[in-house]
C-alpha cells in the first residue's frame, strides 16, 4: 500500500506554483499516487477584477504533470470556489481526504521580498496534514528520499 495515495497541489499558473506542480507530479509518478491539481477561483477572479491575473489553463497544467513524471491516467483537475487557503484545507478532509499537500512558496499574489506567501503559510499554519512548500530554485531536485 502507499504510503501517500493521493497529493494535492495547488496551481495559480504562477512560476512558483508550476514548480510545485513538477515536484508533486514527479513524487507522484515513482509512488504511483494520485495528483489532484486544484485551482481556486475567488470573487475577484470569478469578476474579472484581478489585475496582472494570470490565466490559468487546465490542459497546461495536465501537460506539466505529465511531463515531470506523473501518470496521466492518475492526474487530476480540480476548479475549486473559495480562496486558495480555505480550498486546498477542503482537500485534506472527506471525501477527498488528501495524504500531501503542495504549493510554491508564493503565488501570483506575490509581494516583492517575501519569502512566503501568504498562502502558503496559513497552510503551513493550519492543514492537518503535511505541506511541502517548494521554493522555485529548488524544483528540479527530487522530491524521493534517499
Amino acid at each position: 500500500m502507499n504510503a501517500i495515495p493521493t497529493i494535492v497541489v495547488g496551481y495559480d499558473g504562477s512560476a512558483d506554483s508550476t514548480a510545485a506542480l513538477r515536484w508533486a507530479a514527479r513524487l507522484s509518478g515513482p509512488i504511483g499516487a494520485r495528483l489532484r491539481i486544484v485551482h481556486a477561483v475567488g470573487l475577484l477572479e470569478h469578476a474579472g477584477l484581478l489585475a496582472n491575473h494570470v490565466r490559468v489553463d487546465r490542459q497546461t497544467a495536465l501537460e506539466v504533470a505529465a511531463g515531470a513524471g506523473g501518470d496521466p491516467e492518475r492526474i487530476e483537475w480540480s476548479v475549486v470556489d473559495g480562496d486558495p487557503c480555505s480550498a486546498l484545507l477542503r482537500m485534506t478532509i472527506a471525501p477527498e481526504s488528501a495524504d500531501l499537500l503542495v504549493v510554491g512558496s508564493r503565488g501570483s499574489g506575490a509581494h516583492e521580498g517575501s519569502v512566503l506567501g501568504s498562502t502558503s503559510l496559513e497552510l503551513a499554519e493550519r492543514s492537518v496534514i503535511p505541506v511541502t512548500i517548494v521554493p522555485p530554485a529548488h524544483e528540479d531536485e527530487s522530491p524521493i528520499p534517499v
